[in-house]
């Protein structure tokens, strides 16, 4: 059906992706054109050309897309104060849509009838991959290897691998499924799909066990413009590096940990273990801003929206009609969240340690314990019985019941 097309596989040079490229020649007679999005993986980009045209390959593309996805993507996620249920800080789900989007780009540019990748068919990047390549190209075919093929584990995968004298970056007794970019490092399968067994402390790549951390608590001191961290320390910092800066202080603090059983959209339960620490640092900072900026009524609603926009992202639908409409709402709550905010950092804790904004709605004035000049206490009697009322009438309403019920005999 593909013979001698080009088809444009998301390619990171994982155990997945390694062996995809010698399967689908195998199986389709297809030119692999191998395409990279550097989102943010490190030192393993360094390696992925000569490794994909190892594998096969006829040509690949290497996109650093690092500063698009902190200020397109992660900005707009922080802004938004999307965290799903509660722990998930949305690494691999915010680069999903960006990683989907160059495909397309690339496939357009090199006249590919289709994308393929390495997603397996119980997870969740299958749907963020597919959801936001047809929302962008609706006649892109898609080939999803993990949902043909006859390899039925990552132990299958591994001995396809050595069959076909193909490098991989994992063995049999160090298993673990790792996403790594800029914002977080995602950790799953092996011993970790018991949900009883604690995380082995070599686990971690870039941040400290929280047991290990220093036992002195370090400050640091993040300003925001707009709900957008632009410093750090009172150093101007450009985004990418703004990141890699609070990933270094938090991770060595051992802030950053998230270890949680999920909800995936394909309906069932999964284990995970995610290392976020700048993201840590930087949802709390801006949430602490937002406590002292936002009116009650606003920041309630954004709560709301917060929790519908995490699951929009997690679920794949990064460029839907909702979601845009939740951006527009997001930015205008964000207009006065201008502001430093100072945390304390100690064995994996993140403590607010001060906030100050120029737009503060706090005023010591009103709030004071001693005295002042703004407020009369006595307007709170004729608040307090309004606002209880309803409970006032109902009471009173109860007793005169109870009254004729015992003049009645009842």
């Amino acid at each position: 059906m593909l013979k001698g097309e080009k088809v444009v596989l998301a390619y990171s040079g994982g155990l997945d992706t390694s062996v995809i490229i010698p399967w689908l020649k195998e199986n389709y007679e297809c030119e692999i054109i191998a395409a990279c999005i550097d989102v943010g993986q490190g030192e393993e980009v360094k390696y992925i050309k000569d490794k994909a045209l190892a594998s096969g390959a006829s040509k690949v593309y290497i996109e650093d897309v690092k500063e698009e996805f902190v200020k397109d993507y992660i900005f707009p996620t922080l802004k938004a104060g999307a965290v799903y249920e509660g722990k998930y800080l949305l690494g691999t789900s915010m680069a999903r849509p960006l990683i989907a989007k160059k495909l397309v780009e690339i496939a357009h540019k090199e006249g590919a009838k289709a994308i393929a990748h390495g997603a397996t068919g119980k997870g969740n990047d299958q749907v963020r991959f597919e959801v936001s390549i047809h929302a962008l190209d609706p006649s892109i075919k898609i080939i999803a290897p993990w949902r043909i093929w006859d390899l039925k584990s990552r132990e299958d995968e591994i001995d396809y691998a050595e069959k076909k004298g193909i490098p991989i970056p994992v063995t049999k007794e160090k298993i673990y499924s790792v996403d790594n970019n800029l914002w977080h490092i995602s950790h799953e399968g092996g011993d970790l799909e018991d949900p009883w067994n604690e995380p082995k402390s070599d686990l971690y790549d870039i941040i400290t066990p929280p047991d290990k951390a220093p036992d002195k608590p370090e400050y640091v001191v993040i300003e925001f413009e707009k709900g957008i961290p632009v410093k750090v320390n009172g150093k101007v910092l450009e985004p990418v590096k703004l990141i890699e800066e609070l990933n270094v202080i938090a991770g060595r603090n051992g802030v950053g940990i998230a270890d949680i059983v999920e909800n995936r959209l394909v309906g069932m339960k999964s284990r995970g273990v995610y290392e976020t620490p700048a993201g840590t640092l930087l949802h709390a900072a801006h949430k602490e801003l937002e406590y002292l900026v936002l009116d009650k009524e606003t920041m309630r609603f954004k709560d709301l929206v917060s929790q519908k926009y995490a699951d929009l992202v997690y679920n794949g639908l990064w460029f839907s009609p909702l979601k845009a409409a939740l951006d527009a709402f997001v930015e205008e709550t964000q207009k006065n969240v201008t502001g430093v905010v100072r945390l304390k950092l100690y064995k994996g804790n993140v403590i607010n340690a001060g906030v100050k904004s120029p737009y503060s709605l706090y005023n010591e004035e009103f709030v004071t314990f001693g005295k002042d000049e703004v407020y009369n206490q006595k307007d709170a009697e004729g608040f307090i019985n309004l606002f209880g009322l309803s409970l006032k009438i109902k009471a009173l309403m109860e007793m005169e019941r109870k009254d004729m019920d015992e003049a009645v005999g009842r």
